[in-house]
């Protein structure tokens, strides 16, 4: 039977634009999420993408079965930061069909050129800031929170379809319990002359004052990573969302600012592997699933190592060393002792070569992937203003 593309336009279409993957990765180190916060991410009254992008989805359909899914998106914030033109596809799954892949691939190219774009980059799910990437090593490893799983005729499929590579990221595992084992013991000097000379001291946010310290988190990450591909800039709204939702992440020993006399130059922030809690709880929170939230203390032993900045004009501080050893002491009086570095681009030469001389290991690695966009068949679409985008300053 021939594929049919639909865009996504009333509740039922989004309830089996959730429920595919379920089906589809059944019985695979796949993790199920909770379908209910499935339901709120795609919804543009609830998640801060649409405050500065605009998406569409579509489903693939066989014979009236759903075999497939994708989304296409346009990100302002992104163009105007980086004043290009790019548009991002993501959220993709399918059945083991060239056919399906290409039909879902020319659904989003098709909508990204309308809107004058000149690359479909991804897969992204709205944002490199959340799930992305096609799993191309590392089938058996269960994957940690916001990291993808996906079966290897993903990537045969994706290249079938004449996709080009973008660039390859890296999820690493590493030991953090032997700190004294592991840990490059110029991390420890670099730490005491950090507070010595510079004034460096490591605070802990504050689970009731999270949104007035993740505005700081979001200046040092505006500034310290807006060298890296594929960055994208946080703005108000991004912030508000992330304080509701690491409010349930929340594990304070691990959520850390770097400050000294002039302020907050410094953040880390370590999220506990909740996946290892949402297998248990098989994407429901009835009848039981609640039960293996609340003893999530009890049931989670992996972090996901997410982020680690320091302001520019202040790196020479070491306070990214004293950051660093702030999470190996934190690790040596936790049940947590291991931990995955992820997103590490495989360009990043330092920080992977830190990883490696930390007794560390590339367990996972993730494909984004293009295709070039040919405009001239379409008719002259109007100019589009591309102001150059300036994160506003934290209160």
């Amino acid at each position: 039977m021939a594929v049919e593309i639909t865009p996504v336009s009333s509740f039922s279409d989004v309830r089996e634009f959730v429920d595919l993957p379920f089906r589809l990765h059944r019985g695979t180190p796949w993790v199920t999420p909770l379908k209910l916060e499935r339901y709120a991410f795609l919804s543009p009254r609830s998640n801060p993408f649409f405050k500065h992008g605009e998406a569409r989805l579509f489903l693939a359909r066989r014979d009236g079965q759903v075999v497939g899914r994708i989304s296409a998106q346009v990100d302002r914030n992104y163009n105007g930061f980086h004043e290009t033109r790019w548009g991002f596809y993501g959220f993709i799954e399918f059945e083991d069909s060239q056919e399906v892949l290409d039909a879902l691939l020319g659904a989003a190219e098709q909508w990204l050129r309308i809107r004058n774009c000149d690359r479909m980059i991804g897969p992204f799910d709205f944002t490199d800031n959340d799930e992305c990437g096609v799993l191309v090593e590392g089938y058996e490893h269960r994957p940690m929170i916001r990291q993808p799983w996906h079966p290897p005729y993903y990537r045969e499929r994706f290249e079938a379809a004449g996709m080009l590579k973008v660039v390859d990221v890296f999820d690493w595992d590493l030991a953090l319990s032997d700190r004294d084992g592991r840990m490059n013991p110029t991390l420890p000097r670099l730490a005491q002359r950090a507070h010595d000379r510079y004034g460096v001291e490591i605070r802990k946010m504050s689970f009731w004052h999270l949104g007035r310290d993740l505005k700081q988190f979001a200046k040092v990450y505006n500034a310290a990573w807006s060298k890296n591909w594929g960055y994208q800039p946080l703005d108000e709204h991004d912030i508000a969302d992330m304080a509701v939702e690491y409010r349930l992440l929340f594990d304070k020993p691990w959520f850390m600012l770097a400050e000294n006399e002039d302020g907050v130059i410094g953040a880390a922030m370590t999220i506990p592997d909740m996946n290892q809690v949402l297998a248990k709880m098989g994407g429901r929170i009835l009848p039981f699933g609640w039960l293996y939230y609340l003893r999530r203390k009890q049931i989670v032993d992996h972090c996901r190592v997410g982020f680690l900045g320091v302001l520019p004009e202040y790196q020479h501080t070491g306070a990214g060393a004293a950051l660093y050893v702030e999470n190996f002491n934190v690790a040596s009086v936790s049940r947590i002792k291991r931990g995955e570095p992820g997103w590490i681009l495989e360009t990043n030469h330092s920080m992977n070569r830190g990883l490696e001389e930390m007794g560390g290991r590339v367990i996972r690695r993730m494909r984004i992937y293009e295709r070039l966009l040919d405009r001239s068949a379409l008719p002259a679409a109007p100019p589009v203003s591309l102001p150059r985008y300036e994160p506003q300053p934290a209160a």
